[in-house]
Parts: structure tokens; sequence; C-alpha cells
């Protein structure tokens, strides 16, 4: 038979075991604040408390949640609204001064599945990534590849051909009302 004689090891100061995980906490902290460097803003933003987002790609925010069971707007409609639009750099680069009439289906992609989402009396805050924009092209002061931020409100709706119907009356009372503006240029009489 064999004798083994065993050879104690020496105790691990503790000293040492706290500066090992230390370290390990302080890698594993460094490896998650890399990994969200490499995040792209509208990442970042999605993770944000009541930010939404949609299958398409598009954010929102609800700042005022609008009246309850009201009406949502359709491709259909003409929405009033007043709103901001922003860079993500804080660049204001359009902003309504009165209320502004907007065919849902005349604005950018995003813009239109956004305005779908809100009742009468909702303000709101998008986040359109450039597909949902303008894309890779340059629109005025927006930049190609631009994500942009809206904050809006809706006041109102109607169906676009109740809004065509009253243009047309409105013009045709505006035609009445001027002078040599009747049938053929002739002012007309009174009977």
């Amino acid at each position: 038979m064999s004798t083994v004689t065993a050879v104690p090891l020496q105790p691990t100061k503790r000293s040492y075991l706290i500066y090992l995980w230390l370290g390990i906490a302080l890698a594993l902290i460094g490896a998650v604040a890399l990994a969200r460097q490499g995040d792209d803003p509208l990442t970042r933003n999605g993770r944000a408390k009541g930010v939404v987002t949609t299958a398409s790609g598009l954010q929102y925010k609800i700042l005022t949640p609008g009246k309850p069971g009201a009406a949502k707007p359709t491709d259909a409609d003409v929405a009033l609204v007043n709103y901001e639009g922003k860079l993500l750099n804080g660049t204001t680069f359009d902003k309504s001064q009165q209320p502004t009439p907007l065919p849902v289906t005349g604005v950018v992609p995003g813009f239109s599945e956004a305005l779908k989402l809100m009742p009468k009396g909702g303000k709101y805050r998008f986040w359109l990534k450039p597909s949902l924009g303008y894309g890779d092209k340059a629109s005025g002061p927006i930049p190609a590849n631009s994500t942009l931020v809206f904050d809006v409100e809706l006041l109102d709706f109607l169906p676009q051909s109740v809004v065509q119907q009253m243009q047309a009356q409105q013009q045709m009372q505006m035609q009445q009302g001027a002078p040599g503006a009747g049938a053929g240029g002739a002012v007309p009489q009174p009977r």
C-alpha cells in the first residue's frame, strides 16, 4: 500500500475574493453599457415607460388620452390638428400656427398610421423611423434618413367627401358674390 501525504492548501485571503467579485461585477456592468451604446435611439426609446411600438416600427406615447370611446380617423378623413415636428436633436422643422386640416392619406406613412390611432381630443407624441417618414430623401430642412418626432393634438376630423362638398359650396358662394362672376361674366340682376 502506498501512502499519500496530503498537502494542505493555503487559505485564500478574504480581500482577494472581494476584489475578484468586484472585478466580475464591473466587467458585467461594462458589457451592458457597451451593448446599450450600440442601440439606436428608437431601440432605447422603445424601452421607455409608456412608449408603444407598432408592427411597422412606429412608436407613440399618449400625452393626453382624448375622449373615451371617441371615433378615430380613417383613410377617408381629413384631420384637424395642431402639431410640431422635430428632429432627434430637438430642431423644430415644422409647426402649425393654427389648427391645420390634413388628409389622413396625404401625409408620410408613419404620420398617417399615427393619426388613425388617435381619438378626438387626444395628444400624442410619435417617433417615425426614416422608412415611415421621408426615407433616404432630404425634404427641406429634414436631412435624408432622419428619425422624426411629432407632437400632435387631434382636434376633430371629417370625411374627405364632406370637406370637398363644403369647399365647393364656399367656392360657389364666393363666385356668386363677386362682381362679374355670374354666367358668361354678366352680373345677375335682381328680379
